[in-house]
């Protein structure tokens, strides 16, 4: 689950990480009383969680606290669209904040490296790119120290990580005081990502945390309720996020070859076998064990709710799970909703006799095996 800016540097804050002074809100007036703190000297920045919000004109520096009141104003209630969100988010709130003079900027992260089982620290030189670009074009601009799971971090660690990565000797103390800060921070969050991007260093020689991102494990959420009222927020797409409100495990993906499935497994392969059959998928979608036709049907709905979508598979293995619910399921989802796509189901295992009369009226499209099941989704979508 993804947190607000504001509330990413208020976390950094609480574990010692420099951070710009600002306040969050949705009033213009009180924008313009915040600007006037900092002597109109501010920028504003739009407090939705979708990518791009500098280019989707969500984010604008100031040198009048008027004016900044004035730019809240015309922000709240607008929907930003980006190229990472092309269906938009529409502003509740921003974070009214210092500007910051940059000499240099650097990048600094934690996250979980699942390949060796321990937390990594990531340190660059290159702050202010994407560190996906960074990591394509110049892999040796980033420097990874891993924390024992046992014994942490120790400060000679720390040290020569932050050497190697070429940060400038005036900020290599703050640097490696900001790293600590940082570990101490993902741990007590629960975080699955915390990302400072760009750490700025001012012509004073002071290292300060502009931007920061942290992503919170969501099954940690219920040690950390300070957060629910972001959680609903927190997918950047809102077909995730009804996803998430429903309880349902669902991905968007840029395709038009909508998947449901029961198991992570299952629905993978599934994703795979569309691809080999030259579709593309448009999301990944988990039903889950033992679902019920009601489940199902909201399912089918949900996957329905992207307008791109050409064709649907239903890809079903029957254990706990059962055929005859998943077919009666579908039976509602079509009974209920314009369904005009083809859709092309493959059951399996406990119920599937039974499920599979139950379609057989209908204009469903039956498949044996899982790959018959693709290449026939596939064939029908793109007639």
């Amino acid at each position: 689950m993804k947190l607000h800016e504001y509330q990413s540097k208020d976390l950094l804050a609480k574990y010692g990480v420099p951070v710009p002074g600002g306040r969050v809100t949705s009033d213009p007036a009180e924008a313009t009383k915040i600007a006037e703190e900092f002597g109109g000297k501010v920028v504003v920045k739009a407090q939705v969680l979708m990518g791009g919000r500098g280019k989707a004109g969500g984010v604008k520096l100031f040198s009048s606290a008027a004016e900044a009141g004035a730019f809240t104003k015309e922000l709240i209630g607008k929907r930003l669209v980006s190229i990472q969100n092309p269906t938009g988010m529409v502003v509740e709130q921003v974070l009214v904040a210092e500007q910051i003079d940059i000499a240099e900027e650097y990048y600094l992260s934690v996250l979980l490296d699942r390949a060796v089982q321990k937390l990594v620290v990531m340190i660059s030189k290159e702050g202010g790119m994407e560190i996906e670009e960074v990591a394509a074009t110049k892999p040796e601009a980033i420097v990874r120290l891993h924390v024992d799971n046992a014994w942490g971090l120790a400060d000679f660690e720390i040290r020569d990580a932050v050497q190697r990565a070429h940060i400038p000797a005036k900020a290599q103390r703050q640097m490696v005081t900001m790293i600590k800060g940082l570990v101490q921070a993902y741990i007590a969050s629960d975080a699955d990502l915390v990302e400072i991007n760009p750490v700025a260093l001012t012509p004073e020689g002071k290292l300060i945390a502009a931007d920061a991102k942290v992503s919170i494990d969501e099954n940690a959420l219920y040690r950390h309720g300070e957060y629910e009222e972001t959680k609903d927020a927190s997918a950047e797409d809102p077909i995730e996020a009804e996803a998430a409100r429903r309880g349902i495990a669902y991905v968007r993906l840029p395709g038009d070859i909508g998947i449901i499935g029961n198991g992570a497994g299952l629905v993978m392969c599934s994703l795979d076998e569309v691809s080999k059959a030259g579709g593309k998928p448009a999301n990944f979608l988990d039903v889950g064990g033992g679902a019920q036709a009601d489940r199902v049907k909201a399912c089918v709905e949900l996957v329905l709710m992207d307008p791109g979508i050409k064709g649907l598979l239903i890809n079903i293995f029957g254990g706990i799970t059962r055929g005859d619910q998943v077919a009666m399921g579908i039976l509602q989802a079509l009974n209920e909703l314009d369904v005009k796509i083809p859709v092309v189901a493959r059951i399996e295992g406990t119920g599937a006799a039974e499920g599979l009369e139950l379609l057989k009226p209908t204009s469903i499209i039956g498949a044996a095996t899982m790959q018959e099941a693709a290449e026939k989704v596939v064939a029908a979508a793109y007639a």
